[in-house]
């Protein structure tokens, strides 16, 4: 197998970051179209990024995380492994149009429970481990809204964004 060239693999970066946008715009088109006159349903999860190392490898950090329940950080265990995790939405950010009725459909796969907020548009919803949590509003006004769990700050919010009509 030969090396490819940088203008080669510029081309097939390229050509597959356009094969991706066209998948992309292709599923953003079925949603829409699927979810007709009943409104858009949009999947998410409430779920912990975790990752870890043994002490003699990477040393345990020093440096203290923010302040709230967002971040976690286990010293090392008596083998020297130590872990972090962090909870987050995913996706991330959600895109919806000016007018819709939104419904997002929510499962809580790690944490135990996220009380949560979406300020200007839902007052609270609680997302719980091994449960569907459905929010269901109108996107009347167009911006960006922060979706926030309020037990795992700083870190665990996400952005709903209302396009303009």
């Amino acid at each position: 197998m030969g090396f490819m060239t940088n203008d080669g693999m510029t081309r097939c970066l390229i050509r597959r970051a356009s094969m991706s946008l066209a998948l992309a715009l292709a599923m953003v088109g079925a949603e829409v179209s699927w979810a007709g006159a009943q409104g858009r349903v949009i999947y998410m999860a409430a779920v912990e990024m975790k990752g870890g190392a043994q002490q003699e490898k990477e040393p345990y950090p020093k440096v203290p995380l923010p302040e709230g329940e967002g971040y976690v950080r286990t010293p090392p265990n008596p083998a020297g492994r130590w872990e972090v995790s962090a909870y987050q939405w995913s996706p991330a950010t959600v895109v919806v149009q000016q007018g819709e009725t939104v419904t997002l459909e929510i499962v809580g796969v790690n944490g135990d429970i996220h009380p949560s907020t979406i300020p200007g548009l839902v007052e609270s919803f609680t997302v719980k481990r091994g449960e569907i949590t459905r929010v269901t509003f109108t996107a009347n006004k167009a911006g960006t809204y922060p979706i926030i769990c309020t037990k795992h700050r700083p870190n665990m919010q996400g952005v709903l964004v209302v396009l303009p009509k």
